[in-house]
Order: structure tokens, then C-alpha cells, then sequence
């Protein structure tokens, strides 16, 4: 298994290697305090990406069930070590899924759309997960479902970030970016088990589900333009 992701990561490594760059001079600002900050100053002048990355640090934040698995297989479904194994490998298969259908299927008039509709989706795989019982059909197929959707609302909300943001300002926001997904990660994750903890396994699902549902909610009123945006491009 290592050795098969050693060589899947020397095969990205060699595709990117063979990208053609066209390289061009560009002038650096001088240091300031300004610019330090500047990246959090266009995000709060650009609402679509202020919605897009209030999005996303929902959606890690309080967003799934995959921290929970482990106690799933065990406790829940009854499976033991070969179930985690599979129920790790079916979130992977939808993701692998998505990855592939979606490009045929470009969104270019309706990524506000497309992004909703993967966090519908997402959340009602999570439920239908949250309550299986049936680790060969019911549990199997919503992670699938979760993984498949949890890519499509990421590459929208990622490839809105990228490409409503000018060159000048594309590396201060994507590190915003990545501080918010990272720290989330983690304190989701913590969150995830401390929940679990004080009130049950499905229920902590379920709950969490529906807190992260009514901020979503709160996120669309807040940031109407990212429901109305119709290309990725602005």
C-alpha cells in the first residue's frame, strides 16, 4: 500500500514537472505593514470569497462524521479493522467519482448551483450514514455519495477562490485559505470526539449535521452573491 502511494506521488510529481510555464517579471512591492495585511483586506472587499471561504470553514469545522468512523466500525456497525478499512476506501471511491465525472460536466454557468446542490447532497449523505445500520449496502453508499459531493462543493469553492483572485493577491489567499481549512481540520476533529463523548455517537452526528446546516443557512443569507454566482471567473 505505501509503495502503490509512492508511486502515485512520483507520477503527479513527474505530470506537474512536464507543465509548461510561461514565466513573467513581475515587480515586488516593497514590505509594509499594508501589505502584510492586504490579503485579509481583499477577501473583506470580495464577498464571493469571503462567502466561499465562510463556506469551507463550515464545512470542515462541523461538517461530517469521518473523525467518528473508527467508532463505527467498531461500535456501531460491528466490523472490526476490515470495515474501517472499507469505509475509509468507499469515502475515497466517491471522491476518485467525482473527480472524474465532474470534468465532463464543466460548470460554467452554474457554479453557485453546483455548490449548494454538493452541500445538500453532502448533508444528507451524512445523515443517512449517521443512522445505518448496514455496513454492505446503507452505510457504504452515503459515503460514496458524502465523498462524491464533498468534491464537487470543494473544487467550486476552491476554483472560486483562485480565479477571482489577481496574481498579486492569489498567494496572501491561499494562505488564508489553508489557515482556515487546517486549523478547522483539527478542531473539527476534537470537536467531533468531544461531542461524541458527552452525548453519543449518532446523536453527536446528527446534531452537528444540523448546527452546521443553520450556519450554512446563515452563510447564504450573509453572502447572496455567492448563491447568484454563475461563472467561476466573476
Amino acid at each position: 500500500m505505501y509503495g502503490a502511494v509512492t508511486l502515485a506521488f512520483l507520477a503527479a510529481a513527474f505530470a506537474v514537472a512536464a507543465i509548461n510555464i510561461d514565466e513573467a517579471v513581475r515587480m515586488r512591492a516593497p514590505l509594509s505593514f499594508e501589505a502584510l495585511f492586504s490579503g485579509i483586506a481583499f477577501i473583506k472587499s470580495k464577498l464571493v470569497i469571503l462567502g466561499a471561504l465562510s463556506f469551507d470553514l463550515f464545512a470542515v469545522l462541523l461538517g461530517g462524521a469521518t473523525a467518528l468512523l473508527p467508532v463505527y466500525a467498531r461500535d456501531i456497525l460491528h466490523t472490526g479493522p476490515w470495515g474501517l478499512g472499507v469505509l475509509r476506501a468507499a469515502l475515497a471511491v466517491g471522491g476518485l467519482t467525482g473527480s472524474i465525472v465532474l470534468p465532463h460536466f464543466p460548470l460554467r454557468k452554474r457554479a453557485g448551483t453546483a455548490l449548494f446542490g454538493g452541500v445538500i447532497a453532502f448533508g444528507i449523505a451524512t445523515i443517512v450514514f449517521g443512522i445505518s445500520r448496514n455496513i454492505v449496502v446503507v452505510s457504504l453508499i452515503a459515503l460514496v455519495a458524502l465523498g462524491a459531493s464533498d468534491v464537487i462543493s470543494v473544487v467550486v469553492r476552491t476554483s472560486l477562490v483562485q480565479l477571482q483572485t489577481p496574481d498579486e493577491m492569489r498567494g496572501r489567499v491561499g494562505a488564508i485559505n489553508s489557515l482556515f481549512i487546517g486549523t478547522s481540520n483539527q478542531l473539527g476533529e476534537f470537536e467531533s470526539g468531544m461531542t461524541a463523548g458527552l452525548f453519543g455517537t449518532v446523536p453527536a452526528v446528527l446534531d452537528r449535521r444540523a448546527g452546521d446546516d443553520r450556519r450554512r443557512v446563515a452563510v447564504v443569507r450573509l453572502f447572496p452573491a455567492l448563491r447568484a454566482t454563475k461563472s467561476l471567473e466573476g
